[in-house]
């Protein structure tokens, strides 16, 4: 029990009690373990993977993987579009492009945790595409999920995009550098 202290704004008590400092101490704990498991598997990861000279994505069998000197040093599962076979003709078609691109830009602050945009279109589906009177779409990116929650899992869909989890965005941010090849094979 702590005693009562009378100071200028009324009766404090001058020690918190017991409880207090062990509920305190457990949640400065609780606080500390959810940073380390949000913030440090990707670098950490990323520090053992080494560098990474191209991502393949494999649409038929659903994995992305980090590539060093033509073998996989991280695998993850993924999530494509509502429409995945085939190569992606137009916007709006539900499909996650086929070929060979660049990782060009990332957002850590994007909708969904964390994307990487990949250079799709290039100029010969941009002139495919304006051909044929539509638009190839873009905004292909490699991307997190929207829920926190979805930290170890992937959702079932995207508009095309390539989904992970959070878990593997963090590890894939982490270990790729901007400029770097993808391939998207069937």
């Amino acid at each position: 029990m702590s005693e009562l202290v009378l100071d200028n704004v009324g009766w404090v008590a001058a020690t918190p009690p017991r409880w207090l400092k062990r509920v305190g101490k457990a949640a400065a704990l609780l606080m500390l373990a959810w940073a380390m498991l949000t913030y440090l598997p990707g670098p950490m990861a990323a520090f053992f993977i080494g560098p990474i000279d191209k991502v393949l994505v494999d649409k038929s069998a659903r994995t992305i993987s980090l590539m060093r000197d033509g073998k996989a040093v991280f695998a993850a599962d993924i999530s494509l579009g509502k429409n995945p076979t085939g190569q992606k003709q137009r916007e709006g078609d539900q499909r996650t492009p086929e070929g060979k691109y660049k990782l060009i830009w990332g957002n850590d602050a994007s909708t969904h945790h964390k994307a990487l945009l990949v250079s799709y279109p290039n100029k010969v589906q941009a002139s495919r595409a304006a051909a044929k009177g539509e638009a190839a779409g873009g905004g292909i990116m490699i991307h997190g999920q929207r829920q926190w929650w979805r930290y170890f899992t992937r959702s079932p869909l995207t508009n095309g995009c390539v989904g992970v989890s959070n878990l593997a965005m963090d590890v894939i941010w982490s270990a790729v550098d901007l400029g770097t090849p993808i391939e998207i094979r069937p």
